[in-house]
């Protein structure tokens, strides 16, 4: 498979040690100590529980290893060509395939296979209920398939306070409060609006605060 460097604005702290377990031990350690022999892998679950953030570790956990990893999925646009130097495929976002990319994906999951290099997937829903084709679904249910399973409540409180730990900016209890219901809960949004606030508060050389956070929105027109 032609080698197709990891895609622009991965987050090079998306990481193993960076994910925040809470329920997904076995997930985490399966793809931890997958090897070159690995059968498929497929994780899936709804938006932001952390789908990305695991294929990306694997992809750089591997990479750091001597290997090559071949990552695509409905992001990319076709062609995706195969070449026999990628030693790990990994498709995400396979629930939004098109037909096009299904054919494309369908044949680098042949040609992986054929050479003995394992494919790691994703997608929101599981393998048996995925809006593909028959040979490609069956195929991506055909290993290890794991449900992927959002950060509780405070799980995500104390990810974000250990980023906001990380930054060196103070959250408080009523910042914290005003981000968990005004958004969605999703991890991945949430450190997009601490991405955000933090530009802002820097930017405006304030302190982070409720009332900053509501300027912020409403200078955006979200408020």
């Amino acid at each position: 498979m032609r080698q197709i460097p990891l895609p622009i604005g991965i987050d090079a702290s998306r990481t193993f040690e960076t994910f925040l377990t809470g329920t997904n031990g076995p997930a985490v350690t399966h793809l931890q100590a997958m090897d070159p022999a690995a059968a498929p892998v497929y994780l899936w679950g709804p938006p932001g529980c952390g789908k990305t953030h695991l294929l990306q570790a694997s992809a750089h956990r591997w990479q750091s290893r001597g290997g090559r990893a071949l990552c695509l999925g409905a992001g990319h646009p076709l062609p995706w060509q195969p070449d026999e130097g990628a030693s790990l495929v990994v498709l995400d976002h396979c629930d939004q395939l098109d037909a096009d990319q299904q054919q494309a994906a369908f044949a680098l999951f042949i040609e992986a296979t054929t050479h003995g290099a394992p494919v790691l997937a994703a997608g929101r829903v599981p393998p048996i209920d995925l809006p593909l084709r028959d040979d490609l679904r069956s195929r991506l249910g055909w290993g290890h398939v794991f449900g992927v399973v959002p950060l509780s409540e405070a799980e995500t409180r104390s990810a974000l306070r250990r980023e906001a730990d990380r930054r060196g900016i103070f959250l408080s209890d009523d910042v914290m409060d005003y981000l968990l219901t005004r958004f969605a809960r999703d991890l991945k949004h949430l450190m997009s609006q601490l991405d955000r606030l933090d530009e802002f508060s820097l930017a405006n050389k304030r302190a982070i605060t409720v009332p900053l956070l509501k300027q912020m929105l409403f200078e955006e027109g979200a408020e």
